[in-house]
C-alpha cells in the first residue's frame, strides 16, 4: 500500500496483480478520496477498442475521435485517477487500444491533463474469468506491484475498519533527485549492458527495458528512504533478477556529495569505475538542477581530476556538461587540460 501510495503521488502507472475478492478495487477508491483525486474506473471486459482509442465522428468537415464521458470527466477535473480495473480480462484488441492512454494520456483525439494517474489491477490469467495474459507491450508499461492481504489484517479490518494508508507526508524529489537517479541507473547499465534489454521467451509481468529503467530512475528518486518501498517498486519495473540486481549494487556504492566534490578539489575519488561513473553522472544531474554558472565552470575541475585517470569516464561527462551550459557562464581555464578529451568526445575540432 506505501508502494501504490508514492506510486500515485508521483504519476508512475503501476498495476495491482491479486487474487479476486481481496479489496484492489475498494483500495484504490478509497485512497482517491483521501488525496481529493476523483477515480474513473473503467472494466476492460466490457469496453471495446474505442472506448480508448475514440470513436470517429464528423466533425468541422473533418474526422474526429471523439473520446468516450470518463475521458471528458478526467479531463475537465485537471487531474485523477483513471482506474483500469479487471485489466486480463480485457480481449488482446482493447489491450492493444490501452497502449496510448497508458504510455501517452492520450484517449481518442483528447490529451489528459498530467495530473491523471494511472492505475491498474489485475487476477492472474488463471484466476481471471475468460483471463488473457497481459499482452507484452502493455505489460512493459506498467509498474507491477503483488497486492496481497494477510489473516491478521482482514480480522482487524472487521474489527476497527480497514485501513487507507495517508500518503501525505509524501514530498515530491528534490530538483536533481530524478536526474541523479537516472545517472546511478546508467552506471549501473555500464556494468551489466546485457539487462538494458532482457524480453522474456514467455509472457512474465516485468522486465528489464530502456522504458522500465527509466520508471525505476523515477521510482528511485520518488520512493525517498523507505527501502521496502524502493524494492517494491524497482522490482515492480525490471523484474526481480535485475531489480535486485540494481538495489544490491546501489547499496554498495557508498558515493560521496556531488557538492562537496564540487568544492574540495581535493575529496577523493571512488577507485572503480562504475563508481566514477555515477558521481560524474550525479555531479552533472546536480549542476543541472543548480543552474548556476559557478557550480557549473567547478566541475570542469572535477572533469579534469577524472580525465587524468579514466579518460573515456570524463568524456560522456563533458558531453553532458557541454550541453548544460549555462547563459553566461565562462569557460574555466581547466577545460583547455582537457583538449584530447573534449576531441574523443565530439566537442572541440
Amino acid at each position: 500500500m506505501d508502494a501504490l501510495s508514492v506510486a500515485v503521488r508521483a504519476n508512475l502507472p503501476v498495476i495491482l496483480w491479486g487474487a479476486p475478492g481481496t479489496g484492489k478495487t475498494s483500495a484504490v477508491l478509497a485512497l482517491g478520496a483521501r488525496l481529493g483525486l476523483p477515480v474513473e474506473a473503467v472494466v476492460g471486459s466490457i469496453r471495446e477498442p474505442s472506448d480508448f482509442a475514440g470513436l470517429p465522428v464528423l466533425r468541422d468537415g473533418g474526422t474526429w475521435f471523439a473520446p468516450p464521458r470518463w475521458a471528458e470527466r478526467l479531463a475537465a477535473a485537471g487531474e485523477g485517477i483513471l482506474f483500469l480495473d479487471e485489466l486480463t480480462t480485457a480481449p488482446p484488441a482493447v489491450q492493444a487500444a490501452m497502449l496510448r492512454v497508458v504510455l501517452e494520456r492520450v484517449v481518442g483525439d483528447l490529451t489528459l491533463p498530467s495530473g491523471v494517474r494511472i492505475v491498474a489491477a489485475a487476477n492472474p490469467p488463471a484466476l481471471a474469468a475468460d483471463g488473457w495474459d497481459l499482452a507484452a507491450p502493455l505489460a512493459n508499461r506498467l509498474i507491477h506491484l503483488d497486492w496481497e492481504v494477510s489473516a491478521a489484517s482482514v480480522a482487524e479490518g472487521f474489527t476497527a475498519g480497514f485501513d487507507v494508508r495517508d500518503p501525505g507526508d509524501w514530498t515530491p524529489p528534490e530538483p536533481g533527485a530524478v536526474g541523479r537517479a537516472r545517472a546511478l541507473v546508467g552506471a549501473f547499465l555500464r556494468v551489466r549492458p546485457e539487462l538494458v534489454l532482457a524480453v522474456p521467451d514467455e509472457p512474465v509481468r516485468a522486465w528489464p527495458s530502456p522504458r522500465t529503467w527509466e520508471l525505476t530512475a523515477t521510482a528511485l528518486a520518488c520512493a525517498g528512504g523507505d527501502e521496502r518501498v524502493r524494492a517494491e517498486l524497482v522490482v515492480g519495473a525490471v523484474g526481480a533478477a535485475a531489480g535486485f540486481e540494481l538495489l544490491s549494487w546501489l547499496r554498495d556504492l557508498d558515493l560521496p556529495d556531488p557538492e562537496l566534490l564540487l568544492t574540495d578539489p581535493l575529496a577523493p575519488l571512488p577507485d572503480r569505475v562504475d563508481r566514477v561513473h555515477a558521481v560524474l553522472g550525479s555531479v552533472v544531474a546536480h549542476v543541472a538542477a543548480d543552474g548556476g554558472a559557478d557550480s557549473w565552470q567547478r566541475a570542469w575541475t572535477l572533469v579534469g581530476r577524472v580525465a587524468r585517470r579514466t579518460p573515456d569516464v570524463a568524456a560522456t561527462a563533458a558531453r553532458s556538461l557541454a550541453a548544460r551550459r549555462p547563459e553566461g557562464a565562462v569557460l574555466p581555464s581547466a577545460v583547455l587540460e582537457l583538449a584530447p578529451i573534449l576531441r574523443s568526445a565530439g566537442l572541440m575540432p
